[in-house]
C-alpha cells in the first residue's frame, strides 16, 4: 500500500495519523469538509514532516466530488474518520448524526467499490459497548450503545460486515477507540474544537489558557471511588500508530477479513484524576464545578487491549504525564486553536 485516503484528515486524531504517515513514507490524500476542522492542521502537517498533503476540500455526501479524487489518485486503501462525533450532540440532533454519518460512508463505500479499493480502517468507538457494568471492555462484547452517536458507529460496522461476506475482496480494520488525548509534542497539533469543547481535555487547557473560567464537571454523584466518571485515555499520537499497525496488518494478509480492535490505554482515570495530573504538568490551578449528568454519559468504562497487542503489535507507549503535558503545550503556544 502506497497512497492512503483519509477521510476527515485535517481533525484532531485525523491529522496526527496523516503525520505518521507520511513519516513512515506512505502518499496522504485528504478529504475533509472542515466542518468541525481547519485546513492550518494540514499547513502543520506538512510543517513536520517536510512532506506533501493532497488536500481536497469535500464533503462524503457529494458524491461526483469525492469521485473526482479517487478518479486522479491511485488509492490503495482508505482510513475513515470523517462523522460528526458529539455523543450529547447526538442526542438532541439525531437525524442530523444518522444522515451525516451513515450516509457519507454509504457515498464512501459505494464509490470505494466502483475503484476498486477494498482495503479500509474505520474509525468506530468505545460508544459501542454502551454501559455494560463489567470493565474492561472487550471486542467480543454485546454492542450496545447508549447514544445517536454510538448507534450510528454500530451501524456502520454492521454495514461494512455485511459489506465484507457479500464480496470478501473487502479487508477490514474497525478500531474502537477509547478517549483520545494529548497533542503532537512539537506543540505545532492538538485539539482545536469549534464552539464549546465536548470533550473533557481541550476544556480544561482552555481553562488554563483562560479562554473559560470554570471547568463543568457532569455528574458527581456516579459509583466511582471520587464520584466522576472514569475514562480509558490514550495519547492521540499512540492512537495514530495504532491506524498505521492497522494498515500494516491489512497490507500482510494472504486472505482478507474484518476484524475488530480496542485502541486504548487498557486503565482508567477519573475526571478529577484528569484534572489534578493536569494541574501537576502545568504548574496552572483548575478552577471547577459539579454539575448535572450529561445525557448519554456512563460511569466507568476501559479497555481490554490484549486483541491490538497480540495481532497488531501495538500498545500504548505515553502516559497521562504525557498527555497532560504535550496537551499543555499546544494551548500555550496555541491559545486560539488554529486561528
Amino acid at each position: 500500500m502506497e497512497t492512503i485516503l483519509v477521510t476527515g484528515g485535517a481533525g484532531f486524531i485525523g491529522s496526527h495519523t496523516c503525520v505518521e504517515l507520511l513519516q513512515q513514507n506512505y502518499e496522504v490524500v485528504v478529504v475533509d469538509n472542515l466542518q468541525n476542522a481547519s485546513a492550518e492542521s494540514l499547513s502543520r502537517v506538512e510543517t513536520i514532516t517536510g512532506k506533501t498533503v493532497h488536500f481536497y476540500q469535500v464533503d462524503l455526501l457529494h458524491k461526483d466530488a469525492l469521485t473526482a479524487v479517487f478518479n486522479k489518485h491511485h488509492i490503495d486503501a482508505v482510513i475513515h474518520f470523517a462523522g460528526l462525533k458529539a455523543v450529547g450532540e447526538s442526542t438532541q440532533i439525531p437525524l442530523t448524526y444518522y444522515h451525516n454519518n451513515l450516509t457519507g460512508t454509504l457515498v464512501l463505500l459505494d464509490t470505494m467499490n466502483e475503484h476498486h479499493v477494498f482495503n479500509l480502517v474505520f474509525s468506530s468507538s468505545a460508544s459501542v459497548y454502551g454501559d455494560q457494568k463489567n470493565t474492561p471492555y472487550h471486542e467480543a462484547m454485546k454492542l450496545i450503545p447508549s447514544s445517536p452517536y454510538g448507534h450510528t458507529k454500530v451501524m456502520i460496522e454492521q454495514i461494512l460486515q455485511d459489506t465484507f461476506q457479500s464480496d470478501p475482496r473487502w479487508n477490514i480494520s474497525l478500531l474502537r477507540y477509547f478517549n483520545p488525548v494529548g497533542a503532537h509534542s512539537s506543540g505545532l497539533m492538538g485539539e482545536d474544537p469549534t464552539g464549546i469543547p465536548n470533550n473533557l481535555m481541550p476544556f480544561i487547557t482552555q481553562v488554563a489558557i483562560g479562554n473559560r473560567e470554570t471547568l463543568n464537571i457532569f455528574g458527581g454523584d456516579y459509583p466511582t471511588p471520587d464520584g466522576t466518571c472514569i475514562r480509558d485515555y490514550i495519547h492521540v499520537v499512540d492512537l495514530a500508530l495504532g491506524h498505521i499497525k492497522a494498515l500494516e496488518k491489512l497490507a500482510a494478509q494472504k486472505t482478507p477479513d474484518i476484524t475488530a480492535y480496542n485502541l486504548g490505554a487498557g486503565k482508567g482515570y477519573s475526571v478529577l484524576e484528569m484534572v489534578n495530573a493536569f494541574v501537576t504538568a502545568s504548574g496552572h490551578k483548575i478552577p471547577y464545578q459539579i454539575t448535572d449528568r450529561r445525557d448519554g454519559d456512563i460511569a466507568e468504562f476501559f479497555a481490554d487491549t490484549n486483541k491490538a497487542k497480540n495481532e497488531l503489535g501495538w500498545q500504548t507507549t505515553l502516559n497521562l504525564t504525557d498527555m497532560c503535558r504535550d496537551a499543555w503545550n499546544w494551548q500555550r503556544h496555541n491559545p486560539n486553536g488554529y486561528k
